[in-house]
């Protein structure tokens, strides 16, 4: 006559299954998600090797570029922060495709952050080596009459405190550890090794040097034409269905939130109303909970 097994290991039993169902459902989800945001094939492991890395394991760079969901809101943030300067954006209308391949940049700028972040001291020279190689080759004459190029020094000091502080930003309000001042300040420094590698100069390496220098480039910041047509293209989102848009505006107003007064209002956005503020902010916690449990699930909290 069958019996049933003893409580103990039908218990254990449970487990394991519940645990393997766990794991599927995730793997499935996970590749569900990297595909709708453009990226393809499988994160590689970080290197955790003090001496190889570029960033060591426990920096606060690692720390902040881990929270997935967070680094969306700031790189939406910083694609938004980034159009004000007549010259970048100039670059990026002529030659970048962001209507035919809305994510292509998107993509581009995480798998250069994966390599510069978590990668070997040798991937991370050879992903600013590409870049730089990029850079060489964008050049040509604004609408107002301005040459440009990528490789301008101080037009990668400008993109670069764009994304920066558009991360920063978001990780101060949707991280699950805000990063303290100390660690903000830490942070900026960290990241400017990266963009004095890449031709940058005069990088500001602390919170007070980045509002310095916000002091200083804002006159030269407009919203031109090109900027305004990006941006309503960035607004309108890139998803299909409703729950991708739904997501995608989510994702949208909690980035706008995340950037300066100033920036939003030369940006042309208008402040969110305070019930839709109270309303995005909670909405996009959750989301961000369930995005981290999909993609991290084994990250443990900031040691």
């Amino acid at each position: 006559m069958y019996r049933l097994p003893p409580m103990d290991d039908a218990r254990a039993m449970g487990e394991l299954v519940t645990a393997d169902s766990i794991r599927r459902v995730r793997s499935r989800v996970q590749h569900q998600v990297r595909r709708s945001l453009g990226i393809n094939g499988q994160a590689r492991p970080p290197c955790n090797d003090p001496d190889e890395a570029y960033f060591a394991p426990g920096s606060i760079t690692r720390q902040i570029h881990s929270d997935l969901p967070a680094m969306l809101i700031g790189g939406v943030a910083a694609l938004l922060f980034q159009m004000l300067h007549p010259l970048a954006m100039a670059g990026v209308a002529r030659h970048s495709n962001y209507r035919q391949d809305p994510l292509g940049r998107l993509e581009r700028t995480a798998s250069f952050l994966a390599a510069t972040t978590f990668g070997t001291k040798d991937e991370s020279r050879a992903a600013i080596e590409r870049v730089r190689r990029v850079h060489r080759g964008v050049r040509g004459v604004a609408p107002d009459g301005r040459p440009y190029s990528a490789a301008d020094p101080d037009l990668l000091t400008w993109v670069h405190a764009a994304e920066v502080s558009s991360f920063l930003a978001a990780s101060r309000v949707y991280a699950p550890i805000p990063p303290t001042r100390q660690e903000a300040d830490d942070y900026l420094d960290q990241m400017a090794t990266v963009a004095l590698a890449l031709g940058a100069v005069d990088v500001p390496r602390s919170t007070a040097g980045l509002e310095a220098y916000y002091v200083e480039v804002r006159p030269r910041l407009r919203l031109t034409a090109e900027a305004r047509t990006a941006r309503n293209f960035v607004l309108r989102g890139v998803g299909r269905w409703p729950h991708e848009l739904a997501t995608y505006g989510l994702l949208v107003g909690a980035a706008r939130g995340v950037l300066p007064t100033w920036a939003r209002r030369q940006l042309g956005l208008r402040s969110l109303p305070a019930g839709d503020r109270l309303a995005v902010r909670p909405s996009v916690r959750l989301l961000g909970n369930a995005f981290r449990w999909v993609v991290a699930p084994a990250a443990s909290a900031r040691t």
